[in-house]
């Protein structure tokens, strides 16, 4: 072959390579290499900024529990405020909290809100959806209300499964009998329609009520089916759990690991046992799944921020996702207390920290 048409070939042959789009899959034989993490500030003086979620128009609305939502351009570190919620009543741990957009934003744009508020003199917190108008939010709907609150152990995350039903995880707001009580709104994950009402195939026909048994639930993410959760301890016993219809989750009179001395009421109760437990306590919170390329070994783990630890924590799953086989930290008081993870499509990873004074959310990616 002429060494011209040979040099042409394989000119077009790398030409080709270099073009690859990089969106596109790594062929299963090409080895993997970890990436090394690079992490930037996007946006600072934040008051208390609570539920990060990836809008489908590449932009992450987050919460602030001042009563702010707003909308940050990843690319710029712009934000754009969507509206300022004038009822949220922010005090202690509460205010304006959880949060989740319809699935399906471009057709239906819904933006379901968890907040606290005073009702005739009494702290209370409700579910509202809203309409997004290209501006603001509009048209509030309340779906669920009269979910007594507190000054702490408020819960509250927001998620939309598939199959579009509404999980709302609340705390026993300081009230050690509500969780195990099926008729009490606290310490329980709720499950709902998008219209405030009531599945037919919940555990109890007309009660919101999916699980109970809960302290303080404040991290919610669904994966292949499974619902995730990560929830605080009282001094010991956080834990990350896996949330089954019906199923009470022993608190106040258990919590962590049955103990050999506890089995009897670990029985009695049908207690569903965590995935994992931490003593003493590091404040587990907001948690994502990742499973992208783009870090490899972070490909199916479950990220978890903590406040007390300021660590963001990957915890490893096996291939059927009920059990945790590795546990790594990250950024071990790099950034402070941390309340929320993100995980965007393009495989960048987003915190936002809860510092209660210029606080920020920072972007996380590969550098290599």
């Amino acid at each position: 072959m002429n060494k011209w048409i040979t040099y042409a070939l394989a000119s077009l042959l790398i030409f080709q390579v270099g073009c690859k789009d990089d969106d596109e899959t790594t062929p299963p034989d090409v080895e993997l290499t970890d990436a090394v993490l690079a992490d930037k500030v996007l946006v600072e003086n934040l008051t208390l900024p609570w539920e990060l979620a990836w809008g489908n128009d590449n932009q992450i609305w987050f919460t602030e529990r001042n009563g702010k939502v707003s909308r940050l351009n990843p690319e710029t570190g712009a934000v754009t405020i969507v509206a300022t919620l004038d009822e949220v009543d922010a005090r202690g741990e509460g205010g304006l909290l959880g949060m989740a957009l319809h699935p399906n934003f471009s057709a239906t744009p819904e933006v379901f809100l968890v907040y606290n508020y005073n009702k005739a003199g009494t702290y209370t917190q409700k579910v509202v959806k809203f309409k997004y108008n290209g501006t603001t939010l509009t048209n509030p709907v309340v779906l669920l209300d009269n979910i007594p609150a507190a000054n702490v152990h408020n819960g509250s995350r927001l998620l939309i499964s598939p199959d579009m039903k509404l999980f709302i995880t609340t705390g026993d707001a300081f009230n050690y009998f509500a969780p195990q009580d099926l008729n009490n709104l606290n310490g329980k994950v709720l499950r709902i329609n998008l219209d405030g009402s009531v599945p037919a195939d919940n555990p109890i026909s007309g009660n919101p009520m999916w699980s109970f048994g809960h302290r303080n639930a404040q991290g919610l993410v669904m994966v292949n089916n499974i619902l995730y959760s990560s929830e605080h301890g009282p001094d010991i016993d956080d834990e990350i759990n896996i949330i089954q219809k019906a199923r009470n989750y022993g608190w106040p009179d258990l919590s962590g690991f049955c103990d050999p001395n506890e089995t009897a009421v670990c029985e009695e109760y049908n207690m569903v046992e965590p995935l994992k437990s931490f003593t003493p306590t590091i404040a587990v919170s907001g948690m994502d799944y990742y499973d992208n390329p783009q870090i490899p070994q972070w490909k199916n783990s479950l990220l978890v921020a903590t406040l007390k630890d300021k660590t963001l924590y990957q915890f490893k799953l096996n291939e059927a996702g009920d059990a945790i086989t590795e546990t790594n930290e990250f950024y071990r008081s790099a950034h402070g207390r941390l309340r929320d993870v993100l995980v965007a499509p393009n495989g960048k990873v987003y915190l936002a920290t809860s510092n209660g004074s210029n606080d920020k959310i920072v972007e996380i990616s590969r550098s290599n």
